[in-house]
This record gives C-alpha cells, sequence and structure tokens, in this order.
C-alpha cells in the first residue's frame, strides 16, 4: 500500500510539473521582480473608473480588441509610424476604442515603482481590463502574466478579424472560434456589454428595422438616435451601465439587446439557454466570465525572448 501510495504522489507531482512546464504565464510572474506593481495598477485604474465610470468599460475593451488582433500582445497600442498601421485607425477602433491615456499613467507609474521597465503593456492591458471589473462591482480573478509587447501592429488584421455589431449567431460563433472560443465563452465574453455605450450608427438598423425587437425600447432609442444624423450620440447597452451585473442577458430576455450581435445571443438560436442561465443566475455569469477572460488572455502571447518590453505603450523600441 506504501509503495502504492507513493507512486500515486509521483503521478500527481509529475503533472503538476508538466502543467507548469506547459503554461508559459502565471499570476505571480512578476512578484519577485516588483511586487509592488499590481497594487498600483489597481490604484490608477481605480482613480480613472472614480472620475469617469464609463472608463472602465473602455479599459475592458481595450483588452479584447487587442487579444482579438494576433494575440494579446499590445499591438493595439502602438501609434501609426512610417512602417506602422495602426490598428487604432481600424473601422472598429477608430474614434471609439479610448482610455489609452489610462494605460500610459499607468505605464509610467508602473515602471517609477518598479525601478524599470519590467511589466510589459499587454499585461497591464489584462490586469487593467479586470481591476476595471472589479472597480464596477464584478468579481475578480487572478491575471496569469508573462506577456509580452508585439513589435508590429496591423490596422487590416483588425478589419478582418474584430467582430461586428452587425454579426449574427453563426458569424460571431465562427469569429470567436478562429481565436479558439467556443460558444460559453461568446455568451460570457459578450457579457461584457453590462458595462458601456455604443454610438447610434452601429444599432441604428436595429432600432428603425429589426423585428426581434420590443417595441417600446426601439422607440426611447429612437429618441436620441435619429433616421439621419446623430451617429456618435452613445446609448447604454445595458439599464446600469456603469455597473458589472446581469442586467445584460435580463435584456436579451425581454428583446431588448442594443446591438444586432447581442439580441443574436438570443433569438431562437444554440446559445439561447445560457443567456437564461445567466440572466438567473449571476455567480455563473461572473465564474464563467472569469474563465473566459483568462482563456481569452491567452490568445498567441508572446513570452522568453519573443517580442520586447516597450519603454513607452505607444512605441517600439528600436
Amino acid at each position: 500500500m506504501a509503495s502504492r501510495g507513493a507512486f500515486q504522489l509521483n503521478v500527481i507531482l509529475v503533472l503538476a510539473l508538466a502543467a507548469t512546464a506547459f503554461s508559459t504565464l502565471s499570476p505571480y510572474y512578476y512578484q519577485d521582480v516588483c511586487p509592488e506593481a499590481l497594487p498600483t495598477i489597481k490604484r490608477v485604474v481605480e482613480a480613472a473608473v472614480y472620475n469617469e465610470r464609463r472608463m472602465g468599460a473602455s479599459l475592458l475593451r481595450l483588452h479584447f480588441h487587442d487579444c482579438f488582433v494576433n494575440g494579446c500582445d499590445a499591438s493595439l497600442l502602438l501609434d501609426s509610424t512610417s512602417t506602422i498601421d495602426s490598428e487604432k485607425n481600424s473601422r472598429a477602433n477608430q474614434n471609439s476604442t479610448r482610455g489609452f491615456e489610462v494605460i500610459d499613467q499607468i505605464k509610467i507609474e508602473v515602471d517609477k515603482i518598479c525601478g524599470r521597465p519590467v511589466f510589459s503593456c499587454a499585461d497591464i492591458l489584462a490586469v487593467a481590463a479586470r481591476d476595471s471589473v472589479v472597480a464596477l462591482g464584478g468579481s475578480s480573478w487572478m491575471v496569469p502574466l508573462g506577456r509580452r509587447d508585439s513589435t508590429t501592429a496591423s490596422r487590416t488584421q483588425a478589419d478582418s478579424d474584430l467582430p461586428s455589431p452587425l454579426m449574427d449567431l453563426p458569424a460571431l460563433i465562427d469569429n470567436f472560434k478562429r481565436q479558439g472560443l467556443d460558444e460559453r465563452d461568446l455568451v460570457a465574453l459578450s457579457g461584457g456589454h453590462t458595462l458601456g455605450f455604443a454610438q447610434c450608427f452601429t444599432f441604428r438598423d436595429r432600432i428603425y428595422n429589426e423585428t426581434n425587437i420590443d417595441d417600446d425600447f426601439a422607440e426611447e432609442r429612437r429618441k436620441t438616435c435619429p433616421r439621419n444624423g446623430g451617429n456618435t450620440t452613445l446609448a447604454p447597452l445595458d439599464p446600469s451601465p456603469a455597473r458589472f451585473d446581469t442586467a445584460y442577458f435580463n435584456n436579451l430576455v425581454e428583446e431588448e439587446g442594443l446591438l444586432h450581435s447581442d439580441q443574436a445571443l438570443f433569438n431562437g438560436g444554440s446559445t439561447d439557454e445560457l443567456v437564461k442561465t445567466y440572466s438567473e443566475n449571476a455567480r455563473a455569469f461572473s465564474a464563467d466570465f472569469a474563465k473566459s477572460m483568462v482563456k481569452m488572455g491567452n490568445i498567441k502571447v508572446l513570452t522568453g525572448e519573443a517580442g520586447q518590453i516597450r519603454l513607452n505603450c505607444r512605441k517600439v523600441i528600436n
């Protein structure tokens, strides 16, 4: 019996070592080199969200839009140069993504507290997304760290890979599948739309022409989004856009999803039951959201000697 127990213990140890070997990221990556980095990021994010509640949604979106284009490598943060066609100018990002100045501030403060640039911009995006959710009432999770920053960006790839607010369910499923994400990830991560706002031009066709929409909801949205003009006028993605809750999913069940791609998740398709589950069970949503955020945060990460640790998140070190 003793030898059998020893064998089982050895198997457990081997499996643990194997898991460590194949895991490229770790929540404790900076624990020795800069233990004050995470509290510093949390402090800057909380101050930014306190100053403008909408900023939480913006910082969460930056991480999402970064990861979906060539992986979680901070390519989104790079400004245009003679050799870089910035992803900031893509259809999904231009005049839409925001919060870059908060990331700049975080980078300055973290490098100061660490004494040198050891914390990557890609990791800052991942941690800032988590801290934004927590600042707005959501549950926390351990963020695996150790990403490095890209030296390139691609507006063309951003135009190709970022999901559109006009996508139907099959297109959304395919879009997420290409990133290694399944239907549960799609629904859980779409729940990030419990925070923030959308511009009129992204939902105009839905409120005037679609039939799977509550009449009163459509009429309310038409008051600030006319058939012509007002393209950048904002509307909340759910009734509590500065609180991380399940109102987004409640809206979908009531046919009050703002974007076509939102309501596509509850429209007689394969994701209906999961939407209903999340609308009724906040704990299930929070748990799945955290798992999917970690999974998304592992998309095509740069580690080891790949990439670099930028001095300025907007510029490549030459």
